[in-house]
């Protein structure tokens, strides 16, 4: 039937089939790996489901097509890495380009549309399967990484202009974290004990565990540079790079809008540090406040 199809719709349909031949490889090396059988079985029959894709268009152009050993490789390690969700989710959205490619094709080949059908399908299981301790503590991570942001960016503003001296920035800062990094640890503690559901422990060592290495992360300038300013620039480099990991990871796995909430927590944050850098200025200038 090959020389019967155009050119372009020959490469069309390569493409769809690279994409089905390595998918079903993606899957098939998930199944492996995941210790729960109800999702085990789940990704065995997608996988096996992207095989028969890929084994209707080969037969519609005879080629075989070799799968993106790259693509297979990166998500299935973003898979085991960074969790299942997140993997998947980011993954569907190369399926969501396939199946435009499907809508081209279902015309001239009717099966087209109902393996687009099938893979919106697949999209609505993987949601329903995946179930990630991680992601039920999620609301846990995200009180400890606003708070140590708005906290610590702000604080280590306004000390760089009050103090000037980097190691004490740096040691006023980290212990400050710390203090909160307790406090917010046990304050969650206490408010998820009243609710049902969440292990309290479990949810007060998320919090905790988040403002830590977030504390960290923003105190680090201060002990690499020596110039206050350059620590401040860098620190604020290091909170936006923070807010933008954070809220691209969890836009993926929760289909949230990513846009919104990251310029929203870049606002707060940064403008709680001007203001308390403002604050510095004025404790520096008019209490003769001199390290």
């Amino acid at each position: 039937m090959t020389g019967t199809l155009q050119r372009s719709t020959i490469k069309l349909i390569e493409g769809v089939q690279r994409n089905e031949i390595t998918e079903h490889l993606i899957y098939a090396r998930l199944a492996e790996k995941i210790k729960s059988e109800k999702n085990r079985s789940v990704l065995k029959r997608i996988s096996d489901d992207e095989l028969r894709h890929y084994n209707y268009w080969k037969g519609i152009t005879g080629l075989e097509v070799k799968p993106s050993r790259w693509s297979v490789f990166k998500f299935f390690w973003i898979a085991r890495l960074l969790g299942l969700t997140f993997g998947i989710k980011l993954m569907e959205r190369g399926e969501e380009e396939a199946q435009i490619n499907y809508g081209e094709m279902a015309d001239e080949f009717p099966e087209a549309r109902k393996i687009a059908e099938e893979e919106d399908q697949h999209e609505h299981e993987l949601i329903e399967l995946i179930e990630e301790k991680h992601l039920n503590y999620m609301g846990s991570v995200v009180l400890g990484l606003n708070d140590a942001l708005v906290e610590l960016t702000g604080a280590l503003a306004g000390l760089s202009f009050a103090l000037q001296n980097t190691r004490l920035i740096a040691m006023t800062g980290l212990i400050t974290g710390i203090a909160a990094s307790l406090s917010m640890a046990a304050s969650e503690y206490l408010s998820t004990k009243s609710e049902e559901g969440e292990n309290p422990l479990t949810s007060s060592i998320y919090t905790g565990v988040t403002y830590v290495v977030t504390v960290f992360i923003l105190i680090l300038p201060y002990l690499v540079f020596d110039h206050y300013l350059v620590c401040l620039a860098v620190m604020l480099a290091n909170a936006v790079i923070i807010i933008f990991m954070f809220n691209f990871y969890i836009s993926v796995a929760r289909d949230l809008d990513f846009k919104k909430r990251f310029f929203e927590m870049c606002a707060i944050s940064l403008g709680v540090a001007a203001l308390s850098f403002g604050i510095g200025v004025i404790v520096k200038t008019y209490m003769g406040v001199d390290v």
